[in-house]
């Protein structure tokens, strides 16, 4: 059988603006601490960055929309504090921990909510996380709604002490570009582009012979990884795992996330998280207000900006060009 390309390979143009656009990112993350950002929202906001960006893995180029990717990201932050409090693993251990017990969880997950497609799919997910939300609740190792509290986190590799806050900021800053390069390297491999056939026609993808539901399987196990990373990397940070990283609003902030910053696009979910979540911060004052705010927000996004911040960016971009 002839060799086929699904989609389109990226050109070198195209990269090579991925790249430098990755490098000025890395480049202004770096400096922030030190023109007066809070070196705690940064992080938070790097770890529902990756978390974003993981959910895009899966939604923007799998074209599969989960409801539960919370439980991910929960399961992962109870996993890694658990290590690093009760078995004294160190930080990197407790992470490698977390994440792994995120992508066997996926696996599983994964193998039964892909024998259903669009809306079934997603409630599957949404199901399995509920589930997963009240046996967090019911379990003693996660102390119930008290969470798991001071967490260590230790010293790195037996020499980076992780207690001060700017050496804290880095490796959090070190671990998101990884897997943010690591995605995008993903996406635009050969399963990337296959994946990418599949969500545009499936029918067609299967015919060519190629094995839709391993690929999606693949997917959704990788998207579960990392959104595990960014669970076990948050324990680490606020030194705390509880209930609402499990809870199914969760999941709908990591959706508003990615469709806000521009779903299928490299850099949206980097945008879309931190514009959530400096407005969560910034307008705290507003108390339940926040929700409203946010909710109207996203409404005029969806009505204005259909392809999300990044995508009308680069449609405008394209356009001026031709």
């Amino acid at each position: 059988m002839a060799t086929v390309v699904p989609l389109a390979t990226p050109t070198r143009r195209s990269r090579s603006g991925v790249l430098i656009g990755t490098g000025v990112m890395a480049a202004l993350l770096a400096v922030a601490p030190f023109v007066g950002i809070y070196p705690v929202f940064m992080m938070k906001a790097l770890c529902f960055a990756l978390f974003a960006c993981a959910f895009n893995l899966l939604l923007g180029f799998g074209g599969l929309l989960s409801f539960g990717h919370a439980m991910f990201l929960g399961t992962a932050g109870y996993v890694c504090a658990h290590a690093a409090k009760v078995w004294g693993f160190p930080p990197a251990l407790a992470i490698a921990a977390g994440t792994a017990a995120a992508a066997a969880l996926g696996a599983v997950v994964g193998s039964l909510a892909i024998r259903r497609q669009g809306i079934y799919f997603a409630m599957i997910t949404l199901a399995v996380a509920q589930m997963m939300y009240f046996f967090y609740l019911q379990t003693p190792f996660t102390h119930g709604e008290d969470g798991i509290q001071s967490v260590p986190r230790g010293v790195l590799f037996g020499v980076i002490d992780l207690s001060n806050i700017l050496t804290m900021y880095y490796f959090v800053l070190v671990v998101f570009l990884a897997g943010f390069l690591f995605i995008y390297r993903v996406i635009h491999s050969p399963f990337g582009q296959v994946l990418k056939a599949i969500r545009e026609n499936e029918p067609r993808a299967i015919s060519l012979g190629y094995d839709a539901d391993r690929y999606k399987l693949i997917a959704f196990v990788l998207s579960a990884a990392l959104a595990g990373l960014a669970g076990a990397m948050k324990a680490i940070v606020f030194q705390l795992a509880s209930l609402t990283d499990v809870h199914w609003t969760m999941s709908g902030e990591v959706v508003l996330m990615t469709l806000l910053g521009g779903m299928g696009t490299i850099f949206g979910p980097v945008v879309g998280a931190f514009f959530i979540i400096a407005l969560e911060s910034y307008l705290a004052g507003f108390g339940e207000w926040v929700t409203v705010i946010t909710g109207v927000i996203f409404v005029v996004c969806v009505l204005a900006f259909r392809r999300g911040i990044v995508g009308e960016l680069a449609a405008w971009r394209a356009k001026t060009r031709g």
